[in-house]
């Protein structure tokens, strides 16, 4: 296992443009975070520093308390999982698994007892001589955490690992991947664009936007109490309806609520008035679409049982005090 700092780390590349811009990252021992962000925020560029298979271009980076910014990838014992998987096409399920320990001279008998201990953590037993051709999705992303975890590596690194497989099997496999670290309890630093992934995964998330960290905290910090305007619009589905915070008689620029905290009465009154404009209805519940006086739109959640306004009925929304979130950035 091992812990991390990231100590004012950025990335510039040639011509000036930042990958990363001064993080400031600590990771406990064996903890599960999650780089959350859009395309092109840094978090698999954050990954690869650690990794190091890219060079820092100034900051430290720490493993275990030591210094590691310029050591190469190969000393720093961790192990990375692709999104593609990266496995050798002409070779087993088991030579696969087997390649960097052979590479290593590891004598054969314990590489075959490392794989048969792998193999059976990932159910992988009866395809230990299948060609990766032959196999599913969602069983050659075992393999590919198969051969992460016969090297018994101090941290695993995972960028986008379930980007390629269908909603049903994604969601299998998160699973899956929540139970193995709960198993090795060893230090996983995951790199996703999807929030689901992030909040289902983490003991902490690290929402990162253009190169910067935006905020780091648990699953509930994140989503109950967003840091800036971009977490409350990138955390959530839907996100947070993020408004002018006058519209509540704030001075902050936002003010922003979850749309299940969003109240709805027929008519106008004394809350924010608008319109119904559109519903969406997404079986135990509905989705709808209000544009108000002032021209910002918003979303509220209800339930499927519940009494619906008629569409172009004029509405009012009330947000009790304790759902608002006031935001100065």
């Amino acid at each position: 296992m091992a812990s991390m700092t990231l100590k004012n780390v950025s990335k510039i590349y040639p011509g000036g443009s930042r990958g990363v811009d001064h993080l400031n990252i600590d990771i406990a021992d064996g903890e599960f975070i999650v780089l959350v962000g859009p395309s092109g925020c840094g978090k698999s560029t954050t990954m690869r520093l650690i990794a190091g298979l890219e060079e820092v271009s100034s900051g430290e980076l720490f493993i275990d308390g030591k210094d590691v910014t310029k050591i190469e990838p190969g000393k720093r014992d961790l192990a990375m999982v692709f999104q593609s998987y990266a496995l050798y096409p002409h070779m087993s399920v088991r030579n696969n698994m087997a390649y960097g320990l052979k590479n290593q001279r590891m004598p054969k008998a314990q590489i075959n007892e490392r794989i048969a201990e792998a193999a059976k953590i990932l159910k992988l037993e009866e395809f230990l001589d299948r060609l990766p051709a032959h196999l599913s999705g969602g069983q050659r992303q075992r393999v590919a955490m198969g051969r992460a975890l016969v090297r018994k590596p101090k941290a695993f690194l995972l960028d986008e690992p379930l980007s390629n497989l269908d909603t049903k099997l994604r969601t299998h496999m998160r699973a899956e991947i929540k139970s193995l670290h709960q198993r090795l309890a060893t230090t996983f630093i995951y790199v996703t664009h999807d929030q689901v992934e992030a909040m289902s995964l983490a003991d902490r998330i690290v929402v990162m936007n253009e190169g910067r960290v935006e905020q780091i905290g648990t699953p509930d910090d994140i989503y109950d109490r967003p840091a800036s305007k971009f977490v409350a619009e990138f955390i959530g589905a839907p996100p947070m309806n993020v408004l002018p915070g006058g519209l509540f008689g704030q001075h902050a620029p936002y003010a922003a609520f979850r749309p299940e905290h969003g109240v709805i009465s027929h008519g106008h009154g004394h809350g924010l008035n608008g319109h119904l404009e559109l519903v969406e209805h997404l079986g135990a519940e509905s989705l709808l679409h209000v544009v108000l006086e002032s021209g910002d739109t918003c979303i509220i959640k209800k339930e499927r049982s519940a009494a619906l306004p008629e569409i172009n009925g004029a509405i009012s929304i009330k947000v009790d005090g304790q759902h608002l979130i006031i935001l100065d950035r």
